[in-house]
């Protein structure tokens, strides 16, 4: 997901989530003509605040005079977000914006943006963009407004709510679940483990790496592998498919420690969705080609095609004879290849159903996993199914799956393993992870990483890499996440071994018990067999549609300018109280939308 990373502040914050707009939008001051008033906007009611109070808002503890009818709104998470920064290519976001322009999606932006900043018009939107990106690689909203071609905006409140409604609620969701996933999945009834060995500490063998690459001639792809080994191996040969804009090193010290048990793994590098295919068309891409779609039908067939030849090269290389026992395979993939994973499992990729997601999605309500799926619906036909056989067993970690496979998934006979982290904002748990689990019919596990994040289970050690800073949620990477790679290491290598003789000594390992005792202070561990009912009503809450109402409901209720306090209000409670309701969650996702109408612009 390296690219991805990258792209992901420009996504959120431009296309997919204009996450700070819900709370002030955007701020700053200029080099000839520069906002440097922002007007809200709550029905009858206008209030002017200086843009030099909201930059004091992010430098001091205090909050300025003008902004003190907001202070029940300003807490440390939004000064966070008013203050947050990332850096990014100017050229590629460019690019991507003026190729986004083009598309029906940009258009719907604009007019979304439009209606939120009433006095400004589509041409001074992307005036402003365009200038802003010109002009720095050092993106926030404070500076997106030194280029902003007005002296005062205004900004209509109820506007900007309702595209916070829209905007990455998938992400939304996840978080404000959170808590009832950590209880939901917490074990009642704690036994001791008392192992006599432990599995997350490498085992006796020595591991020889080998780099090869294999060329699938009836397609023109090279695809090049990592190959693990020891010298006594044993167990099922373990295939790595990694994430989207990533390589296959990505995981090397997981592939590592497998093979240091006697495991053959071999890591799998996708070529045209690996970051060397994203560098080689970074400085001429377009949104269409971030992700070919050809890519959803070649990395299936990528690992498919390697099995084919390793059990070749198993027969009849005398260095690696007896290495690899493709007949029982098991299947590892992270983000884009966990979808690779559950598709080679049996899971039919059904395009109808996800070119409906698609089409009815706003770009405002995507998260980056979203759009990455959406690339799919560019495939000439409704379903797709790459089952192969010789997939035994599948483990996905912060998959991409979505609407990917429809209602599928229950065609996946093999024993899965599925790990999710509570703060992904590449592949949102609900959307991507914990509405597929529920569909799996076979034997399954959910692990929680409450506090992980997409690219915990790397081993990146660099916090300050652009990969960790460069998203809207800050990536957990490093030391800070060890605990992460710990818990991969141990349930990996545990999960695996059941496809072995060694299987009942493994077993305790996958249990909650243990998945808990991994647990540490920032990073909380919990695993399942089932979604708990409680997760599943609340799902099911926020899965509910909201009816548009006419003007005669508005005025049957509260002035639009109480509706808007109220829903805030509500808002608040949320966010701050640790106990939800389902009454709550309603309100803060339908409260607005039951009194507002789209097209009654007076009453915003």
């Amino acid at each position: 997901m390296k690219f991805l990373k990258l792209l992901s502040p420009f996504v959120f914050n431009v296309v997919g989530g204009l996450s700070p707009i819900l709370l002030s939008l955007f701020v700053g001051a200029s080099p000839t003509l520069a906002a440097e008033n922002v007007i809200l906007k709550a029905g009858l009611l206008h209030h002017k605040i200086a843009v030099e109070d909201l930059q004091k808002l992010t430098e001091s503890e205090d909050i300025p005079h003008s902004l003190k009818p907001y202070s029940f709104l300003l807490n440390s998470e939004v000064k966070q977000i008013l203050s947050q920064s990332f850096n990014i290519d100017p050229l590629i976001a460019e690019q991507f914006l003026d190729d986004l322009f083009k598309s029906d999606d940009g258009k719907k932006l604009l007019k979304q943006m439009s209606q939120a900043l009433p006095d400004s018009d589509a041409s001074e939107l992307k005036q402003a963009l365009q200038l802003f990106l010109k002009q720095t690689n050092h993106l926030s909203i404070i500076n997106f407004l030194r280029v902003y071609p007005q002296e005062t905006v205004t900004i209509d409140v109820s506007k900007v709510a309702l595209l916070g409604l829209k905007m990455n609620g998938s992400f939304l969701h996840s978080r404000l679940i959170n808590s009832q996933l950590e209880k939901g999945f917490s074990n009642s009834s704690q036994t001791d483990i008392l192992a006599k060995f432990d599995p997350t500490a490498t085992g006796d063998q020595t591991v020889s790496i080998k780099t090869a690459v294999l060329y699938d001639r009836s397609r023109d792809r090279y695809i090049p592998l990592d190959i693990y080994t020891a010298k006594k191996t044993h167990g099922p040969l373990v295939i790595m498919s990694h994430g989207f804009a990533s390589d296959r090193r990505f995981l090397r010290y997981l592939a590592r420690h497998l093979a240091s048990y006697g495991l053959t793994v071999v890591s799998v590098e996708h070529p045209g969705s690996d970051i060397n295919a994203l560098i080689k068309t970074a400085t001429g891409i377009k949104l269409s080609q971030i992700l070919p779609s050809a890519e959803f039908v070649d990395r299936p067939q990528d690992i498919s095609f390697v099995l084919n030849r390793l059990s070749l090269i198993n027969q009849k290389n005398p260095q690696f004879k007896g290495k690899f026992n493709t007949k029982k395979v098991s299947m590892i993939g992270h983000s884009f290849g966990g979808y690779t994973a559950l598709a080679l499992g049996g899971a039919s990729l059904d395009l109808k159903s996800l070119r409906r997601f698609c089409q009815n999605k706003s770009p405002l309500g995507r998260s980056p996993a979203d759009w990455l799926q959406c690339a799919a619906g560019e495939l000439p036909y409704p379903q797709r199914t790459f089952k192969d056989n010789r997939i035994k067993q599948i483990i996905v970690f912060n998959p991409i799956i979505g609407e990917l496979f429809g209602d599928n998934l229950s065609q996946i006979k093999v024993p899965t393993l599925m790990l999710s982290a509570s703060d992904d904002g590449i592949t949102p748990t609900i959307a991507h992870q914990l509405k597929p689990f529920k569909q799996l019919s076979t034997e399954k596990y959910m692990i929680m990483a409450m506090g992980g994040t997409h690219m915990s289970i790397s081993d990146m050690n660099s916090m300050n890499s652009v990969m960790g800073q460069s998203t809207l949620v800050k990536e957990v990477m490093g030391i800070e996440a060890e605990p992460v790679r710990q818990l991969v290491r141990g349930v990996s290598l545990a999960f695996i071994q059941q496809l072995t003789p060694k299987k009942s000594q493994y077993k305790m390992f996958l249990t909650s018990s243990y998945i808990e005792s991994l647990s540490q202070e920032n990073l909380n561990f919990r695993m399942g067999k089932q979604l708990p009912t409680s997760v599943k009503t609340w799902i099911n809450v926020m899965n509910m549609e909201t009816p548009k109402v006419s003007l005669l409901s508005i005025q049957s209720k509260l002035a639009p300018l109480q509706n808007i306090q109220r829903y805030f209000i509500n808002a608040r409670q949320i966010f701050l109280q640790p106990q939800y309701s389902t009454e709550k969650l309603n309100d803060l996702f339908t409260g607005l939308l039951h009194t507002h109408d789209d097209n009654l612009d007076k009453w915003s």
